[in-house]
């Protein structure tokens, strides 16, 4: 449902507690629904999420491979909505990143937030001038800063500024890694990291959560057994598409059995929506 009464809003960054400032001096939007609900978007071999707060604040997450992404968006938003309040970029492999090309051309962006490292390729620079031309703020965050809005935080726990190389073969270890907690769930977004980082992060952080975004598509080289004991996902989504990794492995989809989470794959399932309203979760697979 829709309201025709204007609220505004804010929403603060703080950056290892140093400073807080706002990224713009409000938003003007629809009233909305009260429930956290988060999109699991389909959109191949890549990563997309929409997570979309009370008040319909909307918070984007990677936007996959290519323009498949406008498809999902166009299912999990009004068609009158062209406004997205952040994206966050968790690492600037092609997967997760070449996406958000037709994304910033479509819809007014409020930020745009990545780890400070730059893609490969003609396609990288195409994204950043876009932002640039439209004025979009770029923000760079790393462990220990916060987005907040209301009772609902994101906590970022990865990457370390001084465990983040100037350059890297792969990016994959350098994702952003972050915790969405409110009142009515708590959601682990993991990016493509491996054992590596997950092993760094095991009994630094209180990991349980409700939700888990399953790390780089289900590769046997994430999602570990340890790692999973403290995360302990009464849910876990693999975001996946046709490709020639065998993803999602045998391996992890043994070791999230082992924990009795209820697995949800896009490539099975299609677009996946979360929907919580601190009493229960509910799940939609959207095809």
């Amino acid at each position: 449902m829709n309201f025709n009464m204007n609220f505004k809003i804010k929403i603060f960054i703080s950056a290892l507690i140093i400073f807080d400032f706002f990224i713009w001096n409000s938003i003007i939007f629809d009233g909305g629904h009260k429930n956290l609900q988060a999109y699991f978007l389909n959109v191949g071999q890549g990563d997309s999420e929409l997570v979309v707060l009370p008040g319909n604040v909307k918070i984007l997450m990677d936007g996959g491979p290519n323009s498949k992404i406008l498809t999902e968006l166009s299912k999990s938003l009004p068609s009158t909505d062209h406004y997205i309040d952040l994206i966050i970029l968790s690492h600037a492999e092609a997967d997760h990143f070449t996406g958000l090309i037709d994304v910033a051309k479509r819809y007014r962006i409020g930020a745009f937030i990545f780890n400070g490292l730059n893609g490969r390729g003609n396609t990288w620079p195409e994204l950043l001038k876009i932002l640039k031309n439209n004025n979009v703020p770029i923000i760079v965050l790393s462990a220990g800063d916060k987005i907040k809005y209301l009772n609902n935080r994101m906590n970022f726990i990865w990457p370390e500024k001084n465990n983040l190389p100037k350059t890297t073969k792969t990016l994959n270890e350098t994702a952003l890694v972050s915790i969405l907690e409110s009142r009515m769930v708590k959601i682990l977004f993991t990016g493509d990291i491996g054992f590596k980082t997950e092993n760094h992060l095991l009994g630094k952080y209180d990991l349980s959560v409700d939700i888990l975004k399953v790390g780089h598509h289900g590769s046997k080289f994430s999602t570990s057994e340890e790692f999973l004991k403290a995360v302990d996902p009464k849910i876990s989504i693999i975001e996946v598409g046709k490709n020639s990794y065998g993803h999602p492995t045998k391996e992890v989809l043994n070791r999230l059995a082992s924990v009795e989470s209820k697995i949800f794959r896009t490539d099975k399932d299609g677009l996946i929506k979360i929907e919580a309203n601190g009493e229960n979760i509910k799940i939609f697979k959207i095809p």
